[in-house]
């Protein structure tokens, strides 16, 4: 998985904004020639809530513990026991 450190709760909601937009009209490629003015024109109460659902799930992706190991029944390198 790619890590998403350093985007903005801005950026991630700029793209969220172009997306939503480019599936709602077929996903046909016309939208992403105005995507930053699509954005400017969008609602101030839109963008900022969309600012904020990005901004939570930054928060939640950052505070996911990480998947626990495929191996459940081998120790993971360094955490053997020897001669126990």
């Amino acid at each position: 998985m790619s890590t998403i450190q350093g985007v903005s709760a801005e950026e991630l909601a700029k793209l969220f904004h172009h997306y939503r937009e480019a599936l709602a009209h077929g996903g046909n490629g016309n939208e992403i020639k105005g995507e930053s003015s699509s954005w400017n024109r969008a609602p101030q109460d839109e963008r900022k809530l969309m600012v904020a659902a990005a901004r939570l799930a930054l928060l939640e992706l950052a505070n996911t513990p990480a998947p626990s190991p495929s191996r459940k029944y081998y120790a993971m390198p360094g955490e053997a026991e020897w001669g126990c």
